[in-house]
């Protein structure tokens, strides 16, 4: 069995700190990764899966390296880089021949594409295999920063898989502005920025839970007030009122109680001023 090596914990005082101590690492060689790997899948050896990835943590920031383009923190690119290396390694087959380095690329390269898509627009852009492989190539194919001819669109079209106005529309989502949520701070720019007309003044959470709770108090307090009528009371506002189908008329009424329609009125407006009473007292 080879020895074992130290693996200092990084430092983490700052970003530049941080990858100077991952590059100091020790590497391991390939009988130590093998003898590690196997302690891993055979003993579940936390210590072993340890320095695993310690020894691969630069491989993490070179390739994080390669996605600054997009704008995004490097120490986050990093971070997402450092999940997929460690889902590798938990995945890692020492008896298959490839060395831990080759397997992980896929793995921490497939975390800062997530991290990529979901966070530099947002508004995703790319949902597909096809569009995600257009995304992350299309920069790297065009020759310079202007806008694609038709022959250039065709080219890249063919070469990745995709459709032409595929290329188009990326191309176009990928030289589009991103407008702050927020002003600058000048009182101008503070009327016309998004933050001041996007939110909608009747979601904040108080005055939804209030119109809940009003809701509520309403609709019982209905059911109350009918309940306190007498049959003929509650039935009369019941189809003049809160009938689904067409409400029935004073008439109608009248002729099926054997009164006047002047009659069924005064009843149903003695009816509805005990009810107000009610829900007023509810809400």
């Amino acid at each position: 069995m080879s020895q074992a090596l130290s693996f200092p914990v990084p430092a983490t005082g700052s970003l530049d700190q941080y990858i100077q101590s991952v590059n100091r690492m020790p590497m391991l060689s390939e009988q130590q990764e093998v003898e590690l790997a196997t302690r891993l899948r055979e003993q579940g050896d936390v210590d072993a899966a340890r320095q695993l990835v310690m020894s691969h943590l630069r491989v993490v920031v070179a390739i994080a390296r390669g996605y600054l383009g997009y704008g995004l923190p490097h120490a986050d690119l990093i971070q997402e880089g450092n999940v997929g290396l460690m889902k590798a390694v938990k995945r890692f087959d020492p008896t298959r021949g490839v060395r831990l380095v080759s397997f992980a690329m896929h793995w921490i390269k497939a975390e800062i594409h997530e991290y990529v898509l979901k966070n530099w627009r947002l508004v995703k852009i790319a949902t597909t295999k096809a569009q995600r492989k257009l995304f992350f190539n299309l920069r790297s194919l065009k020759q310079d920063a202007g806008t694609l001819n038709p022959v250039e669109v065709d080219a890249i079209a063919t070469q990745l898989g995709v459709k032409p106005e595929e290329v188009v529309e990326m191309e176009t989502r990928l030289g589009g502005r991103d407008i702050p949520l927020e002003g600058s701070g000048d009182d101008e720019d503070e009327r016309f920025a998004p933050i001041a007309y996007l939110p909608d003044p009747h979601a904040e959470p108080s005055e939804a839970l209030a119109r809940t709770q009003l809701a509520h108090m309403q609709d019982v307090g209905l059911r109350n007030a009918l309940a306190s009528l007498d049959d003929r009371s509650r039935n009369i506002v019941q189809r003049r009122w809160l009938s689904e189908g067409d409400s029935a008329t004073l008439h109608e009424l009248a002729a099926e109680y054997g009164v006047s329609a002047e009659r069924i009125r005064q009843i149903e407006a003695k009816a509805m001023q005990k009810m107000r009473g009610m829900l007023a007292d509810a809400v």
